[in-house]
This record gives structure tokens, sequence and C-alpha cells, in this order.
């Protein structure tokens, strides 16, 4: 490799080591000093559970976090791809807006909370209320979700390649759930539907955006009943 090509590869990549640096220095780099620098991908060392990693990111780049994330990693991004070598905290992606974020490990309550677009994968399992109130993004987790996962969820899906816990889609509205393991209960307004031709290639393309190797037919629909969308007098306050 020629000495010109050895600067370009260099003068492209960035690394952030959070045993010298602090996230706020991350982030006012990734908010303030990203744009025109040219560099298209960012290595994250030694973040050891910290908070609020690469929120905000509002650029075209690849991050790389060699470690454990705390809470709100990778929340709001824009066009970024981050990828969590580890487990992350509470809001993983919380309230994103496109790009992707990717958790290598296992992933604490409220994933992709609030999330308007992009992709959020995780590989290991998730916890409680994966998906709260999500708004257009898709979510696939490799292995299981806990209870109230998909509450309110307003638009965009959830892939399950695991199991559910109790509550599942609480109050759905116009989200759409994919489980291919048990369910424990389903949510007020939550039903299983047939199966589409349309759901199982969406469930295909979803699978091989993850880099998962299932198949779309084992898998069961889950969407509203649309029976809260209306106040109903004669329901005697019982839904």
């Amino acid at each position: 490799m020629d000495s010109l090509a050895i600067e370009k590869r260099t003068t492209m990549d960035k690394t952030f080591d959070l045993a010298k640096a602090s996230v706020r220095e991350l982030n006012q780099f990734l908010h303030h000093d990203l744009a025109g620098s040219g560099i298209k991908h960012i290595d994250v060392l030694n973040p050891n559970g910290s908070h609020s990693i690469a929120v905000g990111v509002n650029h075209a780049v690849d991050i790389d976090i060699r470690g454990q994330g705390g809470y709100y990693v990778g929340g709001m991004n824009k066009f970024a791809n981050i990828t969590v070598h580890g487990n992350v905290g509470w809001g993983v992606a919380e309230n994103m807006m496109s790009g992707s974020v990717r958790v290598k490990g296992f992933a604490s309550e409220s994933a992709g909370a609030t999330g308007h677009g992009g992709t959020l994968i995780i590989e290991g399992d998730a916890s409680l209320r994966c998906g709260i109130s999500m708004k257009g993004i898709d979510i696939v987790v490799g292995g299981r979700v806990g209870n109230y996962s998909a509450f309110m969820a307003q638009a965009g899906r959830l892939v399950i390649c695991g199991d559910a816990g109790d509550a599942l889609g609480d109050s759905l509205y116009e989200a759409v759930i994919y489980v291919r393991g048990k369910i424990k209960s389903l949510g007020a307004d939550a039903q299983q539907e047939p199966m589409t031709a349309a759901d199982h290639a969406a469930v295909a393309e979803l699978l091989k955006r993850a880099g998962f190797p299932y198949d779309p037919t084992e898998f069961k629909r889950v969407a509203s009943a649309r029976s809260l969308y209306h106040w109903n007098a004669d329901a005697n306050q019982e839904y």
C-alpha cells in the first residue's frame, strides 16, 4: 500500500479513548466537528458502561463502541451506524430517527423507545418495555423480550426471534409485532393474526438486515384489534 493510501485511510478514522477523554468531548466532536472532517469511522475505547455515548449524531459515520454501554447509547441517532460490542443499559437508540444501532450483547429496559425510524438490532435478549411507544423504527431482537414490550407502539415493526413476556403489545396502535417463540400473554387490544405473503417478505427482509438465519414462516403476527381507538360508553370501562 502506498503512502497516499495509508494517509487517506488514517485520516478517515478516529479513535476516542474514554479512559482519557470524556463522553462530553466525544459527543461535542460528533455534534460540531465531524461534519466536513472527512472521518468515516470512529472507534470508542474503554466505554466502561458510560451513559449517553454517541447521542444526537446527525452525520453518516460508522461508530464502534468497544465494550459495555450505559443508558441511552445512540439516542436520537440520525444517519450514523453504531455498533456496541457488549451490553447496554436503559433506552438504547431512544428516539432514533434513521441509521442503525446494533447491540452485540443484551439490552436493558426500554430499548428503542419512541424511535421514529432506522433499525435497532439486539443480538441477545432485551428487557422490559422493548419498543415502548415506537413511532416507525424497526427493531429486531435475536433473543427474548420482557414484559410490556411494544406498549403503546404506534408505528414500525418489532421482530422477536425468541419468546415474549407478559402483556405484549398492550394498547397497540399501528405497529406490527412478529414473534418466533412463545408469547406469555397479549396486552389489551393486541391480537394474533394470520401471516400473509407480505408479512413473510417483511420478516425475511428484516432478518436479512439483522443477519439472523431464521425461517420467516416460523413467526406469528401480532397487531391491534383497534377496539381502543374510540371511547365506548357501553363498555363500562372494561377493555
